[in-house]
């Protein structure tokens, strides 16, 4: 299992660093090329909208192909994009090569998640499983943006966009020595049903709930400190430094959790971390200087970080084995869809209530909905 789950890890990593490079690469290029800043908005939504609509049929394929076919078709796309990226630099081209990275990258991490899922053999290791993935796409996005900078700077556009093209082909030579599942049997029942009958599953619409949730304090933070730093006075720099503490303790918790999972349930880690990231969120308007900001977006990236592999662990304790695929598509869907659209919501009402009411907001739903993941029940189906 160790030795399969790191060529696992290794080929996610390949396709979301390329995602990552992308997402960092074509916003520069359309830079140079004199678009505006409302343009740069809509192309970086791109790299989310194609998750929001590929998410479910990524999962139903997923639950029906198994792990290798969704893997091919995503390494397909991720490289086609960037490789149009190459042969036409334009923003229509690079708009059309974020929809292919975004949604390769979203339908490969269903395919992923649900072949590690279905793989462990116990609830422990299960929390185990998704705290090692959860680490690959916090180093995706250092190693993509890294290696599109470094061929950015030294050679060119051109160049970082060929990187990006043979990158996801590493992916293949991690996936061959992997033997897929046996193919869960699907009742007549269960062929029948639609993906929004999941839902009727109240723990499960809690979880979303709560996901949900997490996932907006994640985009609140991403998307407002920047304001808040420039509000504040604080340089570019050392407002880039406040995020990168948030990053790098977000994959530092996840290093972590591995040996905590025997000693924890999901309720108590979801729950800890909601009544934290509400407790941080509220501070932190009052945090004036970039050492004090740093500190508060370090504590946040623990709170933050540590959700993912629970949140993955309990759903998949709580889904029927035949349909994990389009549970983890639903949750893809809502949280991508979260990603386009509350940006624009914390814009419009930081200029009407101002930056700190954000936070304060946020951090009263946070605190509030941590009831739904205290009243969490996660059917234990792998014991």
């Amino acid at each position: 299992m160790k030795s399969e789950l790191i060529k696992i890890i290794t080929a996610q990593v390949c396709l979301h660093a390329t995602m990552a490079g992308m997402r960092m690469a074509t916003p520069l290029l359309a830079l140079r090329d004199g678009y505006s800043a409302g343009s740069i908005g809509i192309l970086l939504a791109l790299f989310a909208i194609m998750q929001v609509f590929l998410a479910i049929p990524s999962g139903r394929f997923a639950d029906k192909y198994g792990l290798k076919r969704p893997i091919w078709i995503a390494v397909a796309m991720s490289s086609v994009g960037a490789l149009l990226a190459f042969i036409w630099p334009i923003f229509s081209v690079l708009c059309v090569s974020a929809l292919l990275t975004g949604g390769a990258t979203g339908a490969a991490s269903i395919a992923l998640q649900r072949h590690v899922g279905r793989s462990a053999q116990n609830v422990t290791e299960l929390r185990q499983v998704f705290s090692w993935l959860s680490i690959g796409p916090a180093f995706s996005n250092f190693l993509g943006p890294l290696g599109a900078g470094l061929f950015i700077d030294y050679s060119g556009f051109q160049s970082a966009f060929i990187f990006m093209t043979l990158l996801p082909l590493l992916s293949l030579w991690f996936i061959s020595s992997i033997k897929n599942l046996p193919p869960q049997e699907v009742s007549a029942e269960t062929q029948n049903l639609r993906v929004w009958d999941l839902l009727k599953n109240k723990n499960l619409r809690q979880l979303l709930i709560v996901n949900w949730f997490l996932s907006s304090c994640w985009d609140v933070h991403t998307f407002m400190v920047p304001v808040i730093g420039h509000e504040y006075g604080i340089s570019a720099s050392a407002t880039g430094a406040v995020l990168g503490s948030f990053a790098i303790t977000a994959a530092l918790i996840r290093f972590l959790l591995p040996w905590f999972a025997s000693r924890t349930t999901e309720r108590i880690v979801i729950t800890i971390s909601m009544l934290g990231t509400g407790f941080f969120l509220a501070i932190y308007p009052w945090m004036y200087n970039a050492w004090q900001m740093g500190m508060c977006s370090a504590v946040l990236g623990i709170f933050l970080g540590a959700v993912q592999p629970m949140v993955m662990s309990a759903l998949h304790q709580m889904t029927p084995e035949e349909r994990h695929g389009e549970a983890l598509g639903l949750r893809l869907m809502a949280i991508n869809a979260s990603s386009v659209a509350m940006p624009m919501l914390f814009g419009v009402l930081g200029v009407w209530m101002g930056v700190g009411s954000v936070f304060w907001l946020v951090a009263a739903y946070v605190t509030i909905g941590s009831h739904f993941a205290w009243t969490l029940k996660a059917h234990k189906n792998h014991e």
